[in-house]
């Protein structure tokens, strides 16, 4: 369920972005990120996450808030962590991050979203023990 969030907000925003996009998120870090593409890749990602809760029958451990909150965090936690990631390759001025997943910027931009969004949702388990 987290990783098809993360990948749905990832493809979302991909996809609202250059559908709809209009106003830059944050030039100076990822220029082709879009308010747009952040938004609908958000959207999508909470949207999936809720609905492989529910087809997978996990809402019946699992209120529909708690998977709507999972969501989001999914959706705002993967997005910073590519944001991150985009400032950190900057910072080194590089345009990808390897070679060894080509066409997607390298590795650490496959990878980016997790390292956010799993030690958020960790501690978010925590809490609520």
């Amino acid at each position: 369920t987290i990783i098809a969030g993360i990948w749905a907000t990832d493809t979302g925003a991909l996809f609202f972005g250059k559908k709809f996009g209009k106003r830059k998120l944050w030039p100076a870090i990822s220029p082709n990120k879009t308010i747009e593409g952040s938004l609908g890749g958000g959207l999508l990602g909470i949207i999936i996450v809720v609905l492989i809760s529910y087809f997978a029958n996990i809402t019946s451990l699992l209120p529909l808030s708690t998977a709507i909150l999972i969501g989001l965090v999914i959706a705002i936690g993967g997005q910073l962590g590519d944001l991150m990631e985009s400032a950190v390759k900057r910072s080194l001025h590089v345009k990808d991050s390897g070679e060894i997943l080509p066409g997607h910027g390298g590795m650490y931009d496959r990878f980016d979203s997790m390292i956010v969004v799993f030690p958020i949702l960790y501690l978010v388990q925590l809490l609520s023990l």
